[in-house]
């Protein structure tokens, strides 16, 4: 029995390699924004501290300075594989070890072990998307970011799910090495799949430094580097600081961690899913252009739902009508997510350079990083002086400045689906 037709573009070898680079990338960041916060609001640490806790994140954010090294080097496996296994290895033992710590008397320490997740998956991160962007032909570009996308969400059901909810019945420091376990999967990936055929490798490190810098303003011209090196910082901007507390946040609407482990989490996740896929597909027929205009208005608005159930909360008895609701507001809010990010992704793979891939692909995202790092890190700020409601109104105006912007870097009659522009 064969595969319906729009189907089978997704049933490649190229594609179940970008399900692991997904879900490799996916864990140790979601490890940081979702099961850190729990951890630190369980054992009583403030909205504030937790909030500047996001700024361990700073590699996420500054990891095009040392992308260059990876464009440059070659461990034994390779510059693509040998880079993974190695930060890889790093993630294993830094989330393993990071349970040892008691939050309310070692902070420091736990500070600097976050980070050093942080560096690992960053630097994970450039020798991941270098190794994607190699591997698929521009007309995959769209279908393969989804799916990388898609994994990187699934990934989320470990820090996000299967950690809060053994949290429930065993130690932490128990719970932090089953979830280390999970590097594993990244690991075997590394070792058994095939280097990408180099186009072209630089000689130096000089110039693996200024050579990427040179094609990319010399092909774009300065106004439009300027304007796309803007649109990474803005695009996702709004919905990256809504969701910066989101597991504080249920908490402080009276939802137990069994709740957020079962409901939540999942309900974010299949949306999301399903929205990474569909777009994935949709941006085959109506092109990458579109495709973050549409998905970008969803990915605004659903934010709305979450100041519906802050005006609603907090809730003194959880019953089935709490439950509803936020299995509501979150499979919406999810949905324009994983629409939004499979455009926005495909963005950027589709305006780097196959030659300097690492470096270009790197500065990009890390721009992308800059609200998760920098801005959310005021998000416990803003929350306690606003309050719930205002703080999520503001998360949608903080949207706008990105959909603007798409007037200058993905107009909508520039709609071919195979542009390379």
């Amino acid at each position: 029995m064969t595969a319906p037709a729009w189907l089978a573009p997704l049933l490649t070898r190229k594609m179940l390699v970008c399900v692991f680079t997904g879900f490799a990338s996916g864990l140790p960041l979601y490890l940081l924004v979702n099961l850190l916060p729990a951890w630190l609001r369980s054992e009583g640490v403030d909205l504030t501290t937790i909030g500047f806790f996001a700024l361990i994140q700073f590699p996420y954010t500054w990891k095009f300075l040392w992308s260059p090294l990876l464009d440059r080097f070659a461990p034994p496996l390779g510059r693509r594989r040998g880079w993974m296994l190695i930060t890889q290895i790093g993630l294993l033992f830094c989330i393993g070890g990071l349970g040892g710590f008691d939050p309310r008397t070692h902070m420091f320490a736990i500070s600097c072990l976050a980070a050093l997740v942080a560096l690992c998956s960053a630097t994970q991160d450039v020798a991941l998307d270098a190794f994607r962007r190699e591997l698929l032909a521009e007309r995959e570009l769209g279908l393969g970011n989804a799916v990388h996308v898609n994994a990187y969400r699934l990934a989320g059901l470990v820090p996000g799910s299967l950690s809060l909810i053994l949290a429930d019945r065993l130690p932490w420091n128990v719970v932090f090495w089953i979830t280390a376990l999970f590097v594993l999967p990244g690991m075997a990936m590394a070792l058994f799949i095939r280097e990408p055929v180099v186009v072209s490798r630089p000689r130096t490190l000089r110039a693996a430094c200024i050579e990427p810098w040179q094609e990319f303003i010399g092909r774009r011209g300065w106004r439009d580097a300027f304007w796309i090196l803007a649109f990474p910082f803005l695009y996702k901007l709004g919905d990256s600081l809504a969701t910066a507390l989101s597991t504080p946040f249920y908490l402080d609407m009276g939802y137990s961690k069994t709740d957020i482990g079962l409901i939540a989490k999942h309900a974010g996740l299949w949306p999301a899913i399903i929205g990474g896929m569909a777009g994935g597909l949709w941006m085959v027929r109506i092109g990458i252009d579109r495709a973050l205009w549409l998905f970008g208005l969803v990915q605004m608005l659903t934010i709305l739902g979450f100041a519906w159930l802050a005006w609603l909360g907090p809730f003194e008895h959880i019953g089935t009508f709490e439950r509803a609701a936020l299995a509501g507001v979150i499979s919406a809010e999810y949905l324009g997510v994983g629409l939004g990010t499979a455009a926005f992704t495909a963005f950027i793979a589709r305006t780097t350079h196959p030659a300097y891939t690492a470096t270009q692909f790197a500065l990009f995202t890390s721009l992308a990083a800059v609200p998760r790092t920098v801005v959310n890190a005021f998000a416990g700020v803003l929350a306690e002086h606003l309050g719930w409601v205002n703080f999520f109104f503001c998360c949608v105006a903080l949207a706008v400045p990105g959909m603007l912007l798409l007037v200058r870097v993905a107009p909508w009659r520039r709609c071919s689906p195979d542009s390379t522009r």
